[in-house]
């Protein structure tokens, strides 16, 4: 199993920052790694990619503002998308950690630089999402 975390301040109070990464179906307005998410019920949703790679997710546990646990399953990867939200001040410290294993056994010295690559982009463009408001 690989794990990749990212820490980082976002500029507005826990509860903007539980609403804007908890609210999937808004995910393709701000997001420019999805062309388009499918919501399938309550607690699970289809991310496509700009190339049509699928993956879903299904949410485990939520304490508003401050833990939504995902489960994540896609024809590469499976496991677990875990953000913790912290006010701090006027800011709120997220804490996003990803736990995988991978599917296919070449693929086990990428899935690293992969997450944090996809990590960084989620934070930068949660933060311009966040900002823009």
């Amino acid at each position: 199993m690989t794990v990749s975390n990212l820490k980082s301040v976002l500029p507005c109070d826990v509860h903007k920052a539980w609403s804007v990464v908890t609210t999937a179906s808004e995910y393709p307005r701000w997001r420019t790694d999805l062309s388009r998410v499918q919501i399938l019920g309550p607690e699970a949703f289809l991310e496509y990619t700009a190339n049509g790679y699928v993956t879903k997710f299904t949410i485990v546990r939520a304490k508003p503002g401050q833990l939504w646990e995902l489960e994540m399953d896609n024809t590469n990867l499976h496991g677990r998308w875990v953000g913790r939200f912290r006010q701090r001040g006027l800011a709120t410290v997220v804490d996003f950690t990803e736990y995988v294993s991978v599917k296919k056994v070449w693929m086990k010295p990428f899935v690293k630089g992969y997450l944090k690559k996809q990590q960084a982009q989620f934070i930068t463009d949660l933060r311009r999402a966040i900002c823009s408001e």
